[in-house]
């Protein structure tokens, strides 16, 4: 899990917590806060997992200071085990540094988020996109969530292009 800073239009901050599984980069919860503090990731927590329910086996994260006591007290008390990463060692997780660079390239590069509301709705339409759509190497060129690939259109099938993230990006399929 981690943090990312985003802009707004009024030259505010606004912050994207988001938590990434490792083994099929799946996004497991993604929320926007102006304030984020331990207590707030905390209750993001128990909102990922209900009570009882098995967390991952390990949790990764920096030594934030969002990421404190109450923290680290949440992920034991949900049977989990916390791993921090050393200081300013982003490589020890790469996963979740990767997503936030890819979520800036194909999106907020190209977007001027307005304020809090519009940055959920972006981040929801782009996690939908990025499970659904985008597809990765280190999963053999499949989605997180798993689609089944479309064959080599036959002569005389057309191609239809799906307008993904209002146009910034496609999705491509053989008419039936």
């Amino acid at each position: 899990m981690d943090f990312f800073t985003v802009p707004t239009l009024t030259f505010g901050i606004l912050y994207c917590f988001f938590m990434i599984s490792h083994d099929r980069r799946r996004i497991l919860l993604h929320n926007v806060t102006r304030n984020p503090n331990a207590l707030w990731v905390a209750l993001q927590l128990h909102e990922t997992w209900e009570y009882g329910q098995q967390l991952e086996r390990f949790l990764i994260f920096d030594r934030d200071a969002k990421f404190g006591a109450d923290v680290v007290s949440t992920v034991k008390a949900m049977g989990s085990q916390a791993i921090r990463t050393a200081f300013r060692s982003p490589w020890q997780n790469g996963i979740a540094e990767r997503w936030i660079g890819s979520v800036r390239r194909d999106l907020l590069d190209h977007v001027i988020v307005l304020n809090e509301r519009h940055l959920r709705w972006l981040m929801k339409k782009y996690v939908r996109y990025y499970h659904e759509d985008r597809t990765h190497l280190g999963l053999g060129k499949d989605t997180p969530g798993g689609r089944v690939a479309v064959s080599a259109p036959l002569k005389g099938n057309n191609v239809i292009s799906l307008p993904r993230l209002g146009g910034l990006h496609h999705r491509y399929t053989v008419a039936a």
